[in-house]
C-alpha cells in the first residue's frame, strides 16, 4: 500500500487567518464608509457625476436676488443639506446618508405640494411681469428633476472592491 501524507498546517493556519480577517470587517467598513461619503462631497462640489439638470431660470433669477448665485446647484445657502452627510458603520455594513426631510425630493426627483403663497409684512403680493398686485397666489406645485447626490461613480466602487481586497489580503 502506498501512503500520501499531506503537510497542510501552512494551508490551515492561511485559511484560519483568513477566516479571522473576513469576520472582522470593520476597519474595511470604516474605511469604505470614508470612500462613500468622499463621493458624495465630490458630487456637490462638480455638480452631479453626471452632470444634474441645472436650475430653473426662475431659480436662478431668485438665487441672483438673494446673493447666492452664482454657487452650487444643490446648496442654496449655508449648504444645510451637504453639511447633513453623515456617514456610518459597524461590523458588516457602510452607509452614507442624511437626515433632512427634503433630501429625497431632490435624489429621486418629484413634485412638491400645491400651496397658497400670502404676502409677509405687506398686503398684497406683487412681480415683475405681474398685471397688479394680488392677496395670495396658489401655487399648483412644482416639478423638481432628479439631483442624485447619494452616488458613487465607477472609480468609487473601483477603489471601495480595492480596499476590500486590500482588507482580506492582509490575513497572509
Amino acid at each position: 500500500m502506498i501512503e500520501i501524507k499531506v503537510d497542510d498546517r501552512q494551508v490551515q493556519s492561511m485559511l484560519k487567518k483568513l477566516v479571522a480577517q473576513a469576520s472582522d470587517l470593520k476597519p474595511a467598513m470604516r474605511a469604505i464608509s470614508q470612500i462613500m461619503f468622499d463621493a458624495v462631497e465630490e458630487n456637490f462640489a462638480q455638480g452631479g457625476r453626471p452632470k444634474w439638470t441645472p436650475l430653473a431660470p426662475g431659480t436662478i433669477a431668485e438665487r441672483m436676488r438673494k446673493g447666492t448665485w452664482p454657487g452650487q446647484i444643490l446648496v442654496r445657502s449655508a449648504g444645510g443639506l451637504a453639511a447633513s452627510i453623515s456617514a456610518h458603520y459597524d461590523a458588516t455594513s457602510a452607509t452614507v446618508g442624511t437626515n433632512k426631510p427634503y433630501a429625497a425630493i431632490h435624489q429621486f426627483g418629484g413634485k412638491t405640494r400645491p400651496h397658497t403663497i400670502r404676502p409677509k409684512g405687506k398686503k398684497a403680493l406683487a412681480w415683475a411681469g405681474g398685471k397688479h398686485p394680488v392677496k395670495v397666489v396658489r401655487h399648483p406645485g412644482s416639478d423638481i428633476p432628479a439631483r442624485p447626490f447619494l452616488t458613487l461613480a465607477e472609480d468609487d466602487k473601483g477603489e471601495i472592491i480595492a480596499t476590500m481586497k486590500r482588507h482580506l489580503e492582509e490575513a497572509k
